[in-house]
């Protein structure tokens, strides 16, 4: 009896070894390879990913989206945008100063583009995302294109153009064909240094208590667990709303116009780099701002002037000029509008104007 059991342990202890050899090592000797990361695949229709709940149109945002607005954002023809962030579970961005947080792999940022039509209507055009691949870390664009019933946006890749009428900010009719990019315009846009990266959630474009808000958003936002290492907000710059006349001077709005609209191209590493012109909000060198600098690349598009911005004089300044027409080859920026932000162009021909005259 005593030696049956001790064969019977015995070949218990054989049997264990060769499973656990076989689940060790494959036919040929190598270790079993795990699954490749074939990285985030873009889906076909918005509804696919469930980020909102209810009727889609609503942009009701399921509790993980984080929605979020800017103090200063980026003209594009008058269009109402809705904002939302989603963090991979589990995980949060980290603040790293002023700039853009650093996100984790396979963070979305979502954008919705609508307009406001005749009947004082909410009229869905397109929604934008940048996800931020984990398979090589690397943010990708995709553009879904919403339908006419209104129920849906399907994965659109090669731009479109569709023809609208909306109301402006002070409710007049404008009449315009609206232009969807291609995924190779938002590149243009969103490339720095040859990389792709967000543009608008800075946390300086983030630092302020939002509409309908009684708290700050970043401090909100950190509240949830989505940014970490975040200071105390008296450290962290926050850029002007450049609607705001009350609170901050004629200076910092166009300076912080400029920057959201104009200085995602034009920087050093951007894709108007070969300008010269550079307009980040906290750029002190005024030949980069364009005072008194003759134009690099403009050709037909400068109207003939001689310089970008001449202190005291809009009327014979580039800048103005250009940023006052919606001609292509002229208008700058010469993406994202097709119409004349005219609430704009007054901003920055004030700014001008009140420049001291000889500046330099």
């Amino acid at each position: 009896m005593k030696e049956g059991r001790i064969i019977t342990v015995m070949l218990c202890f054989v049997l264990l070894y060769t499973l656990f050899a076989q689940g060790c090592s494959s036919t040929s000797g190598e270790q079993p390879k795990e699954p490749a990361n074939t990285g985030f695949h873009f889906k076909d229709k918005l509804s696919d990913y469930g980020f909102f709940a209810g009727d889609l149109k609503q942009l009701k945002p399921q509790a993980a989206l984080f929605h979020y607005e800017l103090a200063t954002p980026l003209f594009t023809d008058y269009a109402a945008k809705d904002r939302f962030i989603l963090l991979p579970k589990g995980q949060a961005a980290k603040y790293s100063g002023a700039g853009l947080p650093e996100f984790p792999d396979s963070t979305i940022i979502i954008k919705n583009f609508a307009y406001i039509n005749e009947q004082h209507e909410k009229v869905m055009i397109e929604t934008r995302m940048l996800v931020k691949d984990p398979a090589d870390h690397k943010w990708k664009v995709m553009d879904y294109l919403w339908n006419q019933e209104q129920t849906d946006a399907v994965k659109h890749i090669t731009g479109a153009k569709i023809p609208i009428t909306l109301l402006d900010d002070e409710g007049n009719k404008i009449s315009t064909v609206y232009q969807v990019p291609n995924t190779n315009d938002c590149k243009r846009c969103h490339v720095s240094s040859g990389i792709l990266t967000p543009i608008g959630p800075k946390a300086r474009n983030l630092n302020f208590v939002a509409t309908g808000d009684s708290e700050n958003q970043l401090q909100h936002w950190a509240s949830l667990g989505g940014i970490t290492s975040l200071p105390a907000l008296t450290e962290i710059a926050a850029l002007p709303n450049w609607k705001d006349d009350k609170h901050f001077t004629l200076d910092q709005r166009a300076r912080a116009y400029i920057d959201v609209n104009c200085a995602h191209c034009h920087n050093a590493t951007g894709d108007a780099s070969n300008t010269g012109l550079y307009l980040e909000y906290e750029q002190t060198d005024e030949s980069h701002l364009g005072i008194l600098k003759e134009p690099v690349s403009a050709g037909g598009g400068a109207g003939g002037m001689n310089y970008d911005i001449i202190p005291g004089d809009a009327q014979h300044s580039i800048f103005a000029y250009r940023m006052n027409s919606a001609e292509p080859g002229t208008a700058m920026p010469e993406l994202a509008r097709t119409i004349i932000h005219k609430e704009g162009v007054k901003l920055i021909i004030d700014w001008i104007n009140h420049m001291p005259k000889g500046k330099k």
